[in-house]
């Protein structure tokens, strides 16, 4: 039975389980370990809205995801559709989004999306669970294999590229 994800991912009061720092970092950790297959660099975009919460849970995901050997993409405050996107387009193996949607401002959630820019199953996100649950230690990169993390300027002026090529001409 799964207890941390619901219908649209991760969400609580921020600060508060589940939507701490600690969690935010197993979830990084486990969301790598799900999503790392063969010998290429991974890569995962994280993007989150306007909460102040974002500030603590950006960093902790990103500390998670480092630590299991996978790349990084920051993009900043952007709209939910807008992860997904550059998700595909950036050839990223996940997509997250920290936001809590329409939730009131101290409430914070993690979305995370596969490389086809869609939610999760119910099933890989209960297998992401099961590995939180777990013990990831054993699925630590080494210190030569460990992830960066970059901020992608233009991430707004792609998106706001793919939103206009979607009408028609003139």
């Amino acid at each position: 039975m799964r207890k941390l994800f619901g219908t649209d991912g991760i969400r609580g009061t921020a600060n508060t389980e589940p939507m701490t720092a600690e969690t935010a970092l197993k979830v990084g950790m486990a969301a790598a370990a799900q999503f790392t297959r063969g010998d290429h660099r991974h890569r995962v975009v994280i993007g989150k809205d306007t909460r102040l919460s974002g500030y603590m849970i950006e960093p902790a995901l990103t500390s998670g995801f480092v630590s299991m050997g996978m790349d990084v993409i920051l993009v900043g405050p952007m709209p939910t559709p807008a992860v997904a996107m550059l998700t595909r387009s950036l050839r990223a193996d996940l997509g997250v989004m920290i936001s809590a949607s329409h939730n009131p401002f101290g409430d914070n959630g993690i979305k995370l999306f596969g490389p086809d820019g869609f939610k999760l199953s119910d099933a890989v996100e209960a297998k992401i669970e099961e590995r939180i649950n777990g013990d990831m230690s054993n699925s630590l990169a080494d210190p030569a294999k460990l992830g960066k993390a970059k901020r992608l300027d233009d991430a707004q002026g792609r998106y706001s590229e793919h939103v206009k090529r979607t009408f028609p001409k003139g």
